[in-house]
């Protein structure tokens, strides 16, 4: 094998490993006690490579203590200390000296047995310039997705994608084999990625980059779900290692100078290391990994459990699938149950409880007795990604309770701007007030300035960032369907539901809870607009330009909706601008049959149904008709061409390609985005297309504006929604496990590349039509969104689609 040298990125913080890393770096995380990184110096050292260059940020000195000059390893190691971070490029360009000939880099949180040798024979062969290790993973999200040719040629990645974007479960390792001129695009110093920076440039010019899918064992330890399962992989032997402890028998290691008393049970496999003493009775039950110098008492029960070094467990103790750290002190008769993880340093005195689920962070004392709930100090009790497609949501005091309202307030103030401005609103329900009150707590424990518009519309809580000039926003509401589930939307300074990106980060802020708090005298009152309602109609208003024309016509209007709050809302803006407004009651599916006969029977000139958080509209015409989603945005998009108004309309990826001919007739542009409602409203801004955004963003001003124009033009409805073009548009479901959905996307665009776009989902398009195959963001299901020439061929596209894709999924499953 060539003789290559070797970089270890050893930087990360592994926030997400806390309690574990609160005292060490990630690299230093130990497996059947022994560092992480150590296992990746014993794999270089095996292939030959023997100069290695680490690079550090967070408690270096505990790194460069344990491996020192790597002599001690058999290896040479030099150091690089950024003084902040600098991306996982940036990091590696700091050892630019380092590295003259091709080199690997490693990760030295990442635990693998990959051949290095086969992997650097494919990039020379190749004459890649940069080689990914790559290895499938059936659910991706966490991960950056990676498609390759049949010749291994990279021709698309994209950085932990969110469903709707996933198009593979072939995921970057972080694993890369460079020939050094690649680092020649950036300054040394310079903060810049390998994924997110680097190799899209690579892509862009065209530079020989490779993907080495590799079948041996690779987990990356970023959670304590995969911290755990390595363990669980290496006792069962699904890879080979070497451990300090010998096999005494098969499944059981025990290290030198360990004592076991009398009766005690081991059930294989299990771990123990040196100078450990387990007392009578003791019963260590499959997965349990015990670490050196630890001492467990009689009659104490460890199943599915990780000790560290020097944990002292009394007698009459239970360990269910925990993880401890090291020098914790466990008194008599403490149970700890699943998934909790006790920190360095801790004591938990007799007779506590530790609850599933529970962290623990360092130098923490449980009381007697006591039962623990909440995390000490620090916590998270949900899960990292607490975001669905759009929003956060859950049951009223269950999910979402003032407890975790509060601590969301404050991640979402402490990650945008603790010294900002943030506009806060709820509907009219009791239980979306209550989460209101306590984010608006949450807000202000940072130092940060809360204008409370009180019960708002969705829209209204938009207009009002940008009217104040905002940080941001936040918007609760009761779900229409279930009383009894909230939804939170974040929005950011333009008004916009937040980005995935910011998602993220207000997802690891709430996780670890690095909150920016400030002092009592900094903490401000809250501002409270009690009749924002009233700025807004006259705004809305503004927008206009034939009022008059409207009071002298007096259009007939009925109007529903399921809140109460928006009907109102609804019937004072129209009444001002001179419409003649009815209004009823909406209740479900029924209540829509019944609304387009009433408008039909008493001949009203339109028919409207606000969604209750006054953001999305149904019209109905005079005839009864019924306008579909996609009819609407076609509707107002011709009414924008039409009106002059709008030159560029923003579609999202799975609305019918009927829109270009629009637009081609009336000189203007299609702009694609994404599905999501965050890159849809962000391109309808970037492009200030305000007529836009406000015809299908805000339903009041929106049907403000739709009426302005019938009126104004002296058109009906009818002969206008005449005017669309024809399209046959299907939509289907097709159920499927969360893990299908990477392998079943990656299959269909390798069966036909050329003629499917991967832009989200997998788009394919043939001379029938095309079809768009989305796996869904909160539900285990591929939506599938069909346009063909005509509507045999959408049938004809729908079933073939549905078809092929649960055949994948039963022979995936066989």
């Amino acid at each position: 094998m060539i003789k290559i040298k070797a970089v270890i990125m050893s930087g990360g913080q592994g926030t997400r490993l806390r309690p574990l890393t609160c005292r060490i770096p990630k690299p230093m995380v130990p497996i059947f006690n022994k560092p992480v990184m150590e296992y990746t110096v014993d794999l270089l050292k095996k292939y030959n490579i023997n100069d290695i260059a680490v690079t550090l940020h967070y408690l270096p000195a505990m790194i460069t203590e344990y491996f020192g000059d790597g002599k001690r390893f058999g290896v040479n190691m030099d150091y690089y200390i950024e003084e902040t971070p600098l991306g996982t490029g940036g990091s590696v360009k700091n050892a630019e000296d380092f590295l003259d000939s091709t080199f690997i880099v490693v990760s030295g949180d990442a635990f693998t047995n990959i051949d290095i040798e086969k992997a650097l024979n494919f990039h020379k062969e190749r004459n890649s310039k940069a080689t990914l290790i790559l290895k499938k993973e059936p659910i991706p999200l966490e991960y950056g997705v990676v498609i390759t040719d049949e010749n291994g040629k990279i021709t698309r990645f994209l950085e932990k994608p969110s469903w709707g974007e996933v198009f593979s479960d072939t995921i970057n390792t972080g694993i890369y084999i460079l020939e050094p001129e690649v680092l020649g695009y950036y300054k040394k110093g310079e903060n810049f990625d390998f994924s997110k920076d680097l190799f899209p440039r690579l892509l862009k010019d065209n530079v020989p980059m490779y993907g080495y899918i590799t079948h041996e064992y690779w987990c990356d330890i970023g959670d304590l779900n995969s911290y755990i399962k390595t363990h669980e992989d290496l006792l069962n032997k699904k890879i080979e290692m070497k451990f300090k402890s010998k096999e005494i028998k098969d499944g059981i290691w025990i290290g030198d100078g360990t004592s076991l008393g009398n009766g005690v049970k081991l059930i294989p496999p299990v771990y123990i290391g040196d100078n450990t003493i387990i007392e009578d009775n003791t019963i260590i039950e499959p997965y349990s990994v015990i670490g050196d110098n630890c001492h467990i008492r009689k009659n104490s029960s460890l199943k599915r459990s990780i000790l560290w070094d020097k944990v002292f467990v009394s007698d009459n103790v239970e360990l269910r699938k925990s993880v401890v750290c090291d020098l914790v002190q466990i008194e008599e008769q403490v149970k700890i149950y699943e998934e909790a993880v006790i920190g360095s340093n801790s004591k938990l005195l007799a007779n506590s409880t530790i609850n599933p689920n529970i962290k623990i962070w360092p130098y923490k004392t449980v009381e007697e007795g006591a039962v623990v709930q909440e995390n000490l100090i620090w916590s998270s009790k949900a899960s990292k990604n607490i975001f669905g497609y759009r929003d956060i949501s859950g049951d009223a005091n269950i999910d979402i309770t003032p407890e975790f309202a509060s601590k969301l307030g404050t991640a979402f103030a402490s990650t945008i701007k603790e010294s900002g401005t943030f506009i806060i609103s709820c509907d009219e329900y009791n239980s979306s007030n209550l989460i209101k009150n306590s984010l608006i707590a949450g807000v202000l424990s940072t130092g940060a300035k809360v204008i409370d518009i009180e019960e708002a519309s969705l829209p209204m809580c938009r207009f009002a960032v940008k009217k104040f000039q905002a940080s941001g926003g936040i918007q609760v509401k009761v779900n229409s369907l279930d009383r009894n589930k909230i939804h939170i939307e974040l929005l950011d300074s333009n008004g916009v539901n937040i980005s995935r990106s910011l998602e993220r980060k207000i997802e690891n802020t709430f996780a670890i809870e690095d909150f920016k708090r400030c002092s009592g005298k900094r903490v401000k009152d809250i501002v409270k607009m009690y009749n924002f309602s009233s700025i807004y109609i006259e705004e809305g208003k503004k927008i206009l330009k034939n009022i008059n024309k409207i009071k002298r016509k007096s259009p007939n209007i009925l109007i529903s909706s399921k809140s109460h709050n928006i009907i109102t809302l609804a019937k004072e803006y129209l009444e001002s601008i001179g419409c003649n407004v009815k209004t009823t009651d909406f209740y479900g599916k029924k209540s829509m049959e019944i609304l387009s006969e009433e408008v039909k029977k008493e001949k009203f000139d339109l028919g409207i149904v606000f969604s209750e958080d006054g953001e999305d509209l149904i019209l109905i015409e005079s005839n009864g008709k019924i306008l579909t989603e996609e009819e609407f945005l076609l509707f107002t998009t011709l009414i924008g061409f039409k009106s002059g108004e709008i030159e560029e309309v923003i579609v999202p990826y799975n609305f019918p390609r009927v829109v270009e001919e629009m637009a081609e007739k009336f000189n203007g542009k299609v702009h694609i985005a994404k599905t999501n409602i965050s890159d849809i409203m962000t391109e309808i801004i970037n492009r200030n297309s305000i007529s836009q955004y406000i015809l299908n963003f805000d339903a009041i001003w929106g049907v403000g504006k739709i009426i302005d124009f019938l009126v104004g033009n002296d058109i009906s409805l009818t002969s206008l929604i005449d005017e669309l073009p024809r399209y046959y548009y299907l939509e289907k479901q097709v159920p499927c496990k969360w893990e299908d959905k990477g392998e079943v996307l990656r299959k269909l665009i390798e069966e036909d590349n050329d003629v499917i776009e991967t832009f989200e989902g997998a788009r394919i398009v043939d001379d029938r039509g095309w079809v768009l195959v989305l796996p869904d963001n909160e539900k285990p299901v591929f939506n599938i969104y069909v346009e063909g020439l005509s509507e045999e061929y959408a049938e004809e596209l729908s079933d073939f689609y549905d078809k092929k894709i649960r055949k994948m999924i039963r022979k995936d499953s066989t």
